[in-house]
């Protein structure tokens, strides 16, 4: 049975490896099904959009913070005293980076 010390990285993992994979498996042909926005678009308007600088910077996005949350995490986790902080702050690091990342990629296109 796993001790509440080592459980707390299932999540942290999990979602790590999620989002690794997120920025390694999207691709042009597959984001006309999985990406939000693009998928909604007419042929007309997928012409028009940039896809493949939007999957440089999305899937670059996803790779970062897959390795830059996992390592928040490691550096709030002993420093907490609390360990349920360390998830809050790993949780709104990753909200803030997403937020940014969305309002970047709507800027740009």
């Amino acid at each position: 049975m796993l001790n509440l010390g080592m459980s707390i990285y299932i999540p942290v993992i999990f979602v790590s490896a999620l989002y690794y994979a997120i920025g390694h498996f999207i691709n042009k042909e597959n984001a006309k099904i999985l990406l939000a926005g693009y998928n909604f678009m007419t042929d007309k308007e997928r012409k028009k959009f940039d896809i493949d600088n939007y999957l440089v910077s999305f899937k670059s996005f996803f790779k970062n913070q897959a390795v830059y949350s996992f390592f928040i995490f490691q550096i709030c986790y002993p420093l907490s005293h609390n360990k349920k902080s360390a998830i809050l702050l790993w949780s709104l690091y990753i909200i803030i980076a997403l937020v940014y990342f969305l309002v970047k990629s709507n800027k740009t296109n």
